[in-house]
């Protein structure tokens, strides 16, 4: 059997050639010039030199294309006083970000970005304009972490847009962005962002030295790829970084000393490193009073709480009537459905995750109606046939409720995963199987680390005022200092 040739090795960095037509016939034959519709090449002539402009349609910018093309063609009779290639680059060309580039490797990789490239008979360099201008909607509030009050603009799919929307809201000078390309094929721009004077300078070589040994042909699932990469092989549910698609939660953690991780193609930015109880706040506590704030988590908490205990809770106490005190006595089951408790909870979860991701894929038109349907005309109906019981139906639902009111969306994936198998022991082996379930949940939650931080802190180990600013929202006056968690060069805040 024949072999395929190998191909072209990307580690060598063939120089582009002084003749033009050689360049031409090579550039044409890599970017497939004539065989794909996007990639456009001219040719012109200036000062007796041959030209040759690069660009792709739909990311190149079309006026500025226009503009650089029209006053070319306005310098053909020109004399020229020096070479064509500093006179271009200097003085002819009408753009204020321009870049010179010696391999054809370099003047392919920024022409897919989006940039513009010249080639000019002769020389041995080729001139970039970076005049890219990539489709994507407007920065608007996320629909995961909207607000009543405070900023409603929110991260897009470009990486430059959320650069700048994070550097609006800090004017520092020290605040770096290092970007690193991913991906043999796909080239996508990822980028470090901290702020330099701040930031635990070890975690930041940590995550530099992680992306760059990242060897894969694309990730296009952005920062969801990314993540497996940084974080490794793992099985546990829990999310190890949190996302968030806000600016103004980007900024303060970088105020706090974490370091971000942008992704283009994606409006989601991923902060490091995190603990559990950083997917449990959200930014609505500090849009309102430290009071209000911190009646807000204390609800959310409860919650979450109610999401994960509730239901095998309920489920022991019906299996062991003598553990109810007399106040609680209604609690039980006054209606027995068809088929055993157990079995009732696990299609009912099964159910609600599939009216989940039935709602995610019906048009928005639709959306509300499948709703009503699912709630009132399946529910009803299940509970008058006797498929399940009313108190089923209820719980359930005050649980999805916990679920929808977690911050974190992965938290409370994670969380209803967990719920599912307190649940599943505790019907299988009762009490010993609750309190093995929720013993086996907090040994693996206590001894899961994210980038080298512990996933419980600072419960474990247990940091005291930490700990008081996780439970109570204090006013910010008073958080003179960084979380020690972060381990930041500059712990004072204030």
């Amino acid at each position: 059997m024949m072999q395929a040739p190998p191909e072209e090795k990307k580690t060598e960095k063939k120089p582009l050639h002084k003749h033009i037509e050689e360049n031409k016939a090579e550039l044409d034959r890599m970017l497939g010039v004539g065989e794909t519709f996007d990639v456009a090449v001219h040719e012109f002539t200036v000062a007796e030199k041959k030209l040759l402009i690069y660009y792709i349609n739909g990311f190149a910018d079309s006026a500025i294309v226009t503009m650089v093309m029209r006053d070319l063609n306005d310098l053909k009779d020109k004399e020229w006083h020096t070479d064509v290639f500093e006179e271009l680059y200097h003085k002819y060309i009408p753009f204020f970000q321009l870049a010179t580039v010696k391999t054809r490797d370099e003047f392919i990789d920024k022409l897919l970005v989006g940039q513009v490239g010249i080639i000019i008979d002769g020389e041995t360099r080729g001139i970039i304009m970076d005049a890219k201008k990539f489709p994507g909607r407007q920065p608007e509030e996320p629909d995961t972490e909207r607000v009543v009050r405070g900023a409603h603009d929110g991260f897009t799919e470009t990486l430059v847009i959320n650069t700048a929307l994070t550097r609006r809201r800090i004017r520092d000078e020290r605040l770096r962005f290092e970007v690193i390309q991913i991906g043999q094929r796909s080239k996508t721009d990822v980028a470090i962002a901290y702020i330099k004077d701040i930031a635990n300078s070890k975690l930041i070589e940590e995550l530099k030295d992680r992306l760059q040994k990242i060897n894969v042909d694309g990730i296009p699932m952005a920062e969801k790829t990314v993540e497996e990469f940084i974080i490794g092989k793992t099985w546990n549910p829990f999310p190890m970084v949190r996302y968030t698609e806000r600016p103004d939660v980007a900024a303060i953690h970088l105020l706090e000393g974490h370091v971000l991780v942008f992704v283009d193609t994606s409006p989601s930015v991923m902060i490091t490193p995190t603990t559990y109880f950083h997917h449990v706040q959200h930014a609505e506590e500090y849009r309102q009073t430290p009071v209000v704030g911190a009646y807000l988590r204390w609800v959310r908490f409860l919650g979450i709480l109610a999401s994960i205990f509730l239901l095998p809770l309920w489920i022991l106490m019906v299996m062991h009537p003598e553990y109810v005190p007399k106040e609680l006595d209604f609690i039980g089951v006054k209606e027995q459905g068809s088929i055993p408790l157990l079995a009732q909870f696990l299609l009912a979860e099964l159910g609600l995750d599939l009216m989940r991701m039935a709602a995610i894929h019906t048009p928005s038109p639709l959306a509300t109606a499948m709703g009503l349907i699912a709630a009132i005309l399946i529910g009803e109906v299940a509970i008058k046939v006797g498929l399940f019981s009313p108190e089923v139906i209820l719980y359930i639902a005050v649980a999805a409720i916990g679920n929808f009111a977690t911050p974190s969306y992965e938290l409370g994936l994670a969380n209803r995963i967990t719920r599912i198998f307190l649940v599943f022991m505790t019907g299988i082996f009762s009490l010993t199987g609750f309190m093995a379930g929720v013993s086996f949940v907090l040994i693996v939650l206590a001894l899961t680390r994210s980038l080298n931080t512990p996933y419980l802190w600072p419960l474990i180990p247990f940091n005291y005022q930490a700990f008081k600013d996780t439970l109570i929202r204090m006013p910010v006056p008073l958080k003179g200092k960084r979380p020690s968690i972060v381990r930041g060069q500059n712990p004072t805040r204030q």
